[in-house]
């Protein structure tokens, strides 16, 4: 699902009920594959200025059963992807979710970097209200700077990123 306008809206408390709606999904089809189902991505902040869409990384124990999350996550509606150039992160599309909040799901071996670095940049962001702040205030700007170009509001925002990177030890 690739981003064709950038929109940038204030927190909103409906998207931690949105992702509590589509982990009790994703635990009804997974069941013993999972090891958790994280809400990260700046939805997941309270406070936090976001695009609308969740972030979630489902967490499973390692590669081991990978076919058969697959196959669970295809008998509701997912579509693997592949790792879309990231390693040990498994992105999946899907089509008719009309119940479900827009949202991006990725699947991720409990002992991923890339699992680590979305926790840690969350739950960073979630105890520096001043640094999650300064975040938002970038993300407003990138969005009405490239309203209808995700890959301008990316690099606008990557220095940001880069820094708070640097301040919660991902760098």
């Amino acid at each position: 699902m690739r981003t064709a306008r950038v929109v940038v809206m204030p927190y909103d408390g409906a998207w931690k009920t949105a992702f509590e709606a589509i982990k009790k999904e994703l635990e009804e089809a997974l069941g013993d594959l999972l090891v958790a189902v994280e809400h990260v991505g700046s939805t997941s902040v309270e406070g936090l200025s976001a695009k609308p869409c969740i972030d979630i990384d489902a967490v499973i124990s390692d590669y081991t059963n990978f076919d058969a999350v697959v196959e669970r996550l295809a008998a509701i509606g997912y579509i693997h992807e592949g790792d879309l150039g990231i390693k040990d992160r498994e992105a999946f599309a899907y089509t008719d979710k009309p119940h479900l909040y827009k949202h991006h799901l990725y699947v991720c071996p409990q002992h991923s970097a890339e699992l680590h670095r979305h926790v840690t940049f969350r739950d960073f962001l979630r105890t520096h209200p001043e640094a999650a702040a300064r975040y938002g205030a970038v993300k407003e700007k990138a969005a009405q700077l490239f309203p209808n170009d995700i890959d301008g509001y990316m690099a606008y925002k990557s220095s940001c990123i880069e820094e708070l990177y640097v301040q919660c030890g991902l760098r």
